[in-house]
């Protein structure tokens, strides 16, 4: 009686070796973005030793959309506008019921500038520069009672 023996050849071997290595890198891990209550991915952001636990608007409708429609946002949560490029910025209030303060933030994470913004409100909001990268909402006067201001750094932002 006359067993074979089942051999592997070099390039199979070769293919097992990479989905191996790929699952044991990749497929095991967990996403460590996680996904809000409205299906946007989140982040944790740190400012001043505060954390603000921030959705991301990255996409054409949510940069447009934002925190339309919505009764209230929680405490230390927010909303992180992320800009393909820096720009000068320009946000208002339309369909906005929340009272929201406004962080323009800088490609380095540094906050440029903090405005407050009224609900409903269509009057447009500019950035005074065009170094704008990332826009930071959150609710009226958050950064006051967390002592925070211009030229702090926030930590956490996501890399273009």
């Amino acid at each position: 009686m006359q067993t074979t023996k089942s051999r592997i050849g070099f390039p199979q071997s070769l293919l097992l070796l990479a989905f191996w290595l790929w699952w044991s890198l990749v497929g095991c891990q967990r996403n460590p973005v996680e996904t809000g209550t409205f299906g946007l991915p989140t982040t944790e952001l740190k400012i001043g030793g505060v954390s603000l636990h921030a959705e991301i608007a990255d996409t054409p409708q949510s940069l447009e959309t934002g925190l339309m429609f919505r009764s209230s946002i929680l405490e230390n949560h927010g909303m992180l506008f992320v800009f393909d490029e820096p720009k000068k910025a320009e946000f208002w209030m339309k369909n906005t019921k929340i009272p929201l303060s406004i962080a323009y933030i800088d490609s380095t994470g540094k906050i440029l500038e903090i405005k407050s913004m009224k609900p409903f409100d269509e009057t447009i909001i500019p950035s005074s520069t065009d170094k704008v990268a990332f826009a930071l909402e959150v609710n009226k006067d958050w950064f006051s009672r967390h002592n925070i201001a211009p030229g702090q750094a926030i930590q956490g932002i996501p890399h273009k």
